[in-house]
């Protein structure tokens, strides 16, 4: 008797888990829809991304050269939110400063969490002297004070928004891979994933196939927190003047030149961009405790 040839490929994914997966998935997005704090975080970020993004091209004012003439003019018909103290529109400062902000924050926060999704997931699925070195590298870059190493690396570069960018994904990359290391960790002994080893998976099979899947909601989370400090870590550094230099302009400059005026009662230079930072940090973390709920299972069984 011959025995055929049979060829057989390593699940995917446990019996029944697709299923699973779209009814987890229909629960996760009802949850999200039921948190009324996360919708209406949502709704502000969409509000902001029109305001900074579409809003120049119904909005147009000159936010390259100065105008000494109409410096420090309060709200009116030709400046709906007054000028500042070198003639620039507020509301237009308020946009461009917005976009910047905002395309910084989220770059950062992807290249942060990729960075530390490849970095912890290496980690946790070989294990071993590789998973200590390398977790002690994190634990060592963590120990240094951040808002310390940040002033130092921005100084010592020139500012501009790829350095800013790189600046503080430098320093956003290790809560994300703390995160990933600890879901794998915890994933790679469940049993669907010693039935892909069994089955001969390669190990970056098993990651691509069973293990990455497995931590998309937690990284998406975590990528929603990561903005909401980035808008606050580019606010802090452009305060303290280590940011891009004029004419461009984020939200932090903004609140830097300001608080120059605030006491002569030139509230309009310094209330626009202080009630954004907030809203847009605040309607992120809503979103991203909304999706925290959303994604945990345990979350959704209550």
């Amino acid at each position: 008797m011959v025995d055929l040839p049979v060829d057989f490929e390593a699940p995917s994914s446990p019996a029944g888990e697709e299923p699973d997966q779209e009814r987890g998935l229909a629960a996760g997005l009802k949850g999200f829809a039921a948190n009324r704090l996360a919708v209406a975080g949502l709704a502000v970020i969409a509000a902001f991304l029109l305001f900074c993004f579409v809003g120049p091209f119904l909005y147009r004012t000159n936010q390259v050269a100065t105008d000494i003439a109409r410096a420090n003019l309060p709200p009116g018909a030709g400046h709906l939110l007054g000028t500042d103290s070198v003639g620039y529109d507020i509301l237009g400062r308020l946009m461009a400063g917005g976009r910047i902000t905002l395309v910084v924050a989220i770059l950062v926060s992807v290249l942060a969490v990729t960075v530390g999704l490849v970095w912890g997931a290496t980690a946790a699925y070989v294990g071993g002297v590789v998973d200590d070195v390398m977790m002690r590298i994190v634990d060592a870059w963590l120990a240094i004070p951040s808002l310390f190493l940040l002033i130092f690396l921005d100084a010592l570069l020139r500012p501009s928004v790829l350095v800013l960018i790189g600046v503080i994904s430098a320093l956003a990359w290790m809560a994300p891979a703390r995160l990933v290391r600890a879901e794998v960790l915890s994933l790679k002994t469940r049993p669907y994933v010693e039935a892909a080893r069994g089955a001969g998976a390669t190990g970056a099979g098993v990651l691509r196939r069973h293990l990455l899947p497995n931590v998309v909601g937690t990284i998406v989370v975590n990528a929603t927190f990561q903005v909401a400090d980035a808008v606050l870590t580019v606010a802090a550094l452009s305060f303290l003047g280590l940011g891009i230099p004029p004419p461009a302009a984020n939200w932090g400059s903004m609140l830097s030149n300001g608080v120059d005026y605030v006491f002569a009662g030139y509230w309009w230079q310094i209330w626009p961009a202080g009630v954004a930072i907030v809203l847009v940090v605040v309607a992120f973390n809503f979103v991203g405790d909304g999706l925290r709920d959303a994604v945990d299972v345990r979350m959704r069984r209550r």
